[in-house]
């Protein structure tokens, strides 16, 4: 047998596989996990095999060290080398060949992801954790939409989900701004669902993760395609595919459980009462 993907040695990725959840840390806390290449490929790869993965029911995205990720290395922007070499056309070809493939690989996702927001979320670094499906983040979380401090646009998908989850107005202003928020200021915005001390962050994380796992797996993966289809078509064709998936969830050995379990619940309540 094949070793299992979360068992393997990452350049910059580090994974552990626990119950149902895989931990997905990036690794290069010396650049604030600033997005590299060989990060792109690897965080690209990992999600494909861990969506493939049924025992894989939710995974949890963070960062090494003090923050969750810097976005684009500027050390590498300075020198025009790694993912910011080239001319005009070569740069935008390492775009949609590089990290553009990762909203694409988020976008292809039925696995719920959790960001664990754990520091600073700068940047591409904001744009991956709006990615994801919920945001939890410590006191020492920050978040910013910096790109126009330095001259630059949100080339990685940013201007598609930031406006998504923080609405149009919102999304506007802080990419004209370029400003960096508090952990409290992006709870109030709903960026952040939830805000903890950083000693709960992981157990917090661990309990969601946990209740998201408790409810019917392929319900969860379907719900949450669900949804995201919603934000891009009319009620009409989320209708015809709610149909669809509801007749699939509906014979599934998952809901006649869930229905012994509810049966359960109310004949007991009725032997009360």
């Amino acid at each position: 047998m094949s070793e299992k993907f979360y068992n393997k040695t990452y350049t910059e990725l580090l994974l552990e596989k626990e119950n149902h959840n895989l931990w997905l840390t990036l690794n290069n806390p010396k650049t604030s996990n600033a997005i590299s290449i060989e990060m792109v490929d690897e965080l690209v790869s990992v999600l494909a095999q861990a969506d493939m993965d049924s025992d894989i029911r939710c995974i949890i995205l963070t960062g090494a060290g003090k923050h969750f990720c810097a976005g684009g290395n500027v050390k590498d922007m300075v020198e025009q080398k790694g993912m910011f070499a080239g001319d005009s056309n070569e740069l935008r070809e390492r775009y949609k060949y590089g990290i553009q493939k990762i909203p694409m690989a988020f976008n292809q996702l039925s696995t719920p992801i959790i960001a664990m927001i754990n520091g600073a979320a700068i940047g591409a670094g904001l744009d991956m954790a709006c990615m994801c499906d919920i945001r939890i983040g410590s006191e020492h979380a920050k978040v910013g939409e910096t790109f126009t401090k330095i001259g630059l646009i949100p080339g990685d998908g940013g201007t598609y989900f930031l406006q998504r989850i923080v609405g149009f107005g919102k999304a506007m202003e802080m990419t004209l701004t370029a400003d960096i928020y508090s952990a409290d200021q992006a709870l109030k915005m709903g960026l952040l669902a939830k805000v903890v001390p950083s000693s709960k962050l992981k157990s917090t994380v661990a309990e969601l993760a946990t209740k998201i796992n408790s409810n019917a797996p392929i319900a969860i993966q379907m719900a949450k395609r669900a949804i995201t289809h919603a934000y891009r078509s009319d009620l009409y064709s989320n209708l015809e595919l709610l149909a669809s998936y509801q007749g699939i969830t509906q014979r599934t050995s998952d809901h006649y459980l869930a229905l012994e379990g509810v049966k359960e619940n109310v004949s007991n309540e009725f032997k009360h009462k």
